[in-house]
């Protein structure tokens, strides 16, 4: 049984089990909790980055990141599935999966920065990096992702749940079209609850 290393908390480790899930491998991966600040952890062997997610297959063969993990994923499923055959469609798929996964990007650096001993912290840093995010979730506000279910729509609703998590939820107040769209996320792929840090 392959085994994926995760932590519940990461957003590119969420992208992988919900893709997982809707794809049907969810119930053939072995979740295997991983402790990224601990050096003694086996992760570091198995991947030299020490990153989730790792997805370690049974030949051994060790896949990260997530945007590796999530397209062999489709691949084993038979290809097109989440990440669209039709060049304009894959292309429109990943661009949008680059937006989530920079929105992931930034607001991890601003959670490293916001827990660095007081004189160290950077203001300038973590407004630039909240820059970052605030224009991403305008853009996503003012056209919500559409269509069929894709990579991107995966990374843009693990993007919005690590939102949640980390910072209460303080960006749904300015972006209600984007609150129903990750509400209708939400109901049409179990897995993001499913997948939800309590």
């Amino acid at each position: 049984m392959p085994i994926l290393r995760y932590s519940a908390a990461s957003p590119y480790a969420r992208k992988a089990r919900i893709v997982a899930e809707l794809l049907g491998f969810g119930a053939s991966l072995d979740l295997v909790g991983a402790d990224t600040t601990n050096p003694a952890d086996t992760l570091r062997e198995q991947n030299p980055l020490g990153k989730v997610p790792t997805l370690i297959l049974e030949s051994g063969e060790t896949l990260y990141d997530s945007r590796v993990i999530c397209e062999y994923f489709d691949l084993l499923a038979g290809g097109g599935k989440l990440f669209p055959a039709d060049p304009a469609a894959r292309i429109a798929a990943l661009t949008l999966q680059s937006l989530g996964d920079g929105i992931n990007d930034a607001a991890l650096l601003i959670r490293y920065e916001a827990t660095r001993p007081e004189p160290l912290r950077s203001a300038d840093w973590i407004a630039l990096q909240a820059g970052k995010v605030e224009r991403a979730l305008a853009a996503l506000d003012s056209e919500p992702p559409a269509g069929p279910i894709t990579i991107g729509h995966v990374a843009v609703a693990a993007a919005l749940g690590y939102l949640d998590l980390r910072f209460d939820g303080a960006w749904r107040a300015k972006h209600p079209a984007l609150v129903a769209w990750l509400d209708a996320f939400s109901d049409v792929v179990p897995a993001f609850e499913a997948t939800r840090v309590a």
